[in-house]
Formats: C-alpha cells, structure tokens, sequence
C-alpha cells in the first residue's frame, strides 16, 4: 500500500480541500460525483500500480505501458478511462533530459506517472493555482494545466538550441576559422538531439488534436479554447524544430563546401608556389648543361641569368597574388 510523501489532490465542487494525503485513501473519494482527485507516482513499482489500477479499473495494457519505459507519445481510449504517454523535457548541464510521463484520465481522477523526479510536478501544481477559479471543469482543466506545462518546457529547450545553432554559424564564418573537427561534432550532436527531440516531443500535438476531435466527451466547451491553445504551442514547437533541423543541416552542408573551398585555395597555392620554383629550376637546369651558353665563363653571364630568375621569381608571385591565389 502506498504511503509516505505521496503527491496528491482533492477537489470537491470545484475548490480544493485537501492534499498530500495518502493514496490508499483515494478509494473514499472516487466514488463522489463531486469530487475529483489527482496523484502522483514517481518511478511507481508493479505492486504500486496493481493497487491504483484495482481503485480505478485501469487496463492492463495501460498498466503495462505505464511500467515499461520508452514508450511512443500517444493517446490510447479504454472503456473507462484514456491513457496518454507524453515526454517532458529538462536541460542538464547544456544537456536535454527527456522525462517519461504516462497519463491516466478517468472521470473523476487524473493519475501521472513519472519515469524520474528530473519533471518539475511543482511547476504544474504553481499553474493549477494560478487558475484555481477553473477548477470547476473537473479532470480536463488539470490535465489542460499537465499538457501545458509540457508543451512550455519545450520551448526553453529549442531556445537553447537555437542559440547554440547561432554560435555555430558565428564560428563557422570566422575570418580565420579553427577548431573545424570541433564545428563537425558540435552540429553532428546537434542533429541527433533534434532528431530526439522531434521523435519524443512534436507528436503531443497529436496527442492534443485527439482530444479536441473527441468533442466534449472529453473536453468542455470553456475548456476547448485554452486545449487549442496548447495545440497551437505545439504546433509551433514543431515547427521550430523543424526549422531548427534544416538549420543544423545547412551548416553542416556549409562546413563540408568550406573545406572543399580551403582544399582549393590549398592546391592554388601548391600549384602557384610550383610554378614559381619551375622558373629558377628551368634557368639553372638550362645553364647547367654540358653547353655552353651565352655569357658562359663571364660575369655577364652570370648576372643575367641570376636578374632572369629574380624578375621571373617576383612576376610570377605578384601575377598569382593578384588572382588571390597567394
């Protein structure tokens, strides 16, 4: 049986008249048309679940999801209740966590259960409150305040993203660009973490749209604005990251056109310096030979060929600096 610090929330008629009581005592409530009750299971055990799942006549399939991670964002209909999987989201030391959170929703009680205390459940309870006033609206206003919670987390998380796609731009277009192998990684890691991110985060717009298709079987009438809301943050977050995507891959097609670019500069280079050694090369290899040349065994001689590489040397470097290819 469940005690301890439980998370937990009665509503009766709309206003709220008690909370951290155990979950043991929800069996006296969810029976009262007037009241509505929520709880919370961090990293529940089976036994755990096999208590609430006899309270409130969940399924097993749902029970099972909840217990096993990695699940798929998604909104599943039983006889007597839904079963929602979203994901939050966390930075962590510049790092994205991403946090499991399965959802029942009943008549009268809304059940989350979180992979990991990294879900700050604080903040969703800060918004209930802010908004007490509609807590008349029963289970779809708390998990309208859940859902937004989840969907606001994503945008401080794209956010970081964006700013660090900028600082890649910004070192990627340097006058003397360094650290090139780092760039590559940063937006390779950068990839996969969106990638994720559209995976586990952008399908709750999904999830959002089949509860306002549901009508008011699900969700009422007041409520369907503040639900179209979430909808259309979620739609925007997936746009953003959508963007954000074609972003890390712009820069990664730039960084890999910039070292074709500087590979070209290189060969120019190589290719003018070579050009320019083959003029004193040709003169003295010429000179050099078992014939002799004008000028052979004077100073003369010696003087012209030496200004003829000199004048050569020097018109040859000013013609290829000119073309930019010094």
């Amino acid at each position: 049986m469940l005690t301890g610090m439980d998370r937990t929330r009665l509503y009766r008629n709309g206003v709220l008249k008690a909370e951290g009581f155990p979950i043991a005592d929800v069996s006296e409530y969810v029976g009262d048309q007037s009241a509505v009750v929520w709880f919370d299971l961090c990293s529940p055990t089976p036994a755990d679940l096999a208590v609430i799942s006899e309270e409130l006549g969940l399924h097993p399939l749902a029970v099972e999801d909840a217990l096993h991670s990695s699940q798929r964002p998604k909104l599943d209909t039983y006889d007597s209740h839904l079963f929602i999987t979203v994901y939050g989201t966390k930075l962590v030391r510049q790092r994205v966590e991403f946090i499991e959170i399965s959802i029942f929703v009943t008549k009268n009680a809304l059940v989350t259960v979180r992979a990991n205390p990294a879900f700050d459940i604080g903040e969703v309870l800060r918004r209930w409150d802010a908004t007490a006033d509609m807590a008349r609206y029963g289970v779809p206003y708390l998990l309208h305040g859940l859902l937004d919670t989840v969907v606001d987390g994503y945008f401080d998380v794209l956010q970081t993203m964006d700013d660090r796609i900028e600082k890649l731009e910004d070192d990627l277009f340097q006058d003397t660009p360094r650290d090139m192998p780092h760039i590559q990684r940063r937006t390779f890691e950068l990839h996969k973490k969106l990638v994720r991110f559209r995976r586990l985060a952008v399908p709750v717009r999904e999830v959002v749209g089949s509860l306002l298709r549901r009508g008011t079987e699900t969700v009422s009438s007041p409520l369907v604005p503040y639900y179209q809301d979430v909808y259309d943050h979620a739609l925007r977050a997936a746009e953003w990251a959508d963007s954000l995507q074609e972003l890390t891959a712009n820069v990664r097609d730039t960084h890999m056109n910039q070292q074709g670019f500087r590979l070209n500069d290189i060969m120019k280079k190589i290719t003018s310096w070579a050009a320019i050694i083959a003029v004193p090369t040709m003169i003295t290899g010429f000179y050099g030979q078992n014939v002799p040349y004008p000028g052979f065994g004077h100073p003369l001689g010696f003087w012209t060929s030496t200004i003829a590489i000199v004048v050569g040397t020097v018109l040859l470097y000013r013609a290829f600096q000119k073309r930019g290819w010094l």
